[in-house]
């Protein structure tokens, strides 16, 4: 009984393979952005791919599922009426981060 119960693990501990990542969308205005900085309140500092560094939002139904680190990758969507404000809506796993660096959608 043991025995199964160790081999479930070593399958659980195995990396997926990943066969589809969102990537920003830009009908929609959202960018990549990186995480500088964390504020404190739900509120983060962001390094964005256009070379704009915002302060983002983490809206309220992502806060609890999401747990952000400092040189974590995000999508981010500027606020329309204050372009230096995003709220942060889209997290990357380290998986999901080397497929994206991999296919050259991080070096732009």
């Amino acid at each position: 009984m043991r025995k199964d119960r160790n081999n479930s693990r070593k399958q659980s501990s195995e990396t997926p393979a990943i066969t589809r990542v969102r990537t920003p969308r830009k009908d929609k205005n959202e960018v990549f952005a990186t995480v500088s900085t964390l504020l404190g309140g739900k509120r983060v500092k962001l390094q964005c791919m256009d070379g704009t560094e915002r302060m983002g939002r983490i809206p309220g139904s992502k806060k609890k599922r999401m747990w952000i680190r400092e040189g974590d990758i995000v999508i981010a969507l500027p606020w329309d009426f204050q372009d230096e404000k995003a709220d942060v809506i889209w997290k990357y796993t380290r998986p999901q981060i080397e497929w994206l660096d991999k296919k050259g959608y991080l070096s732009k």
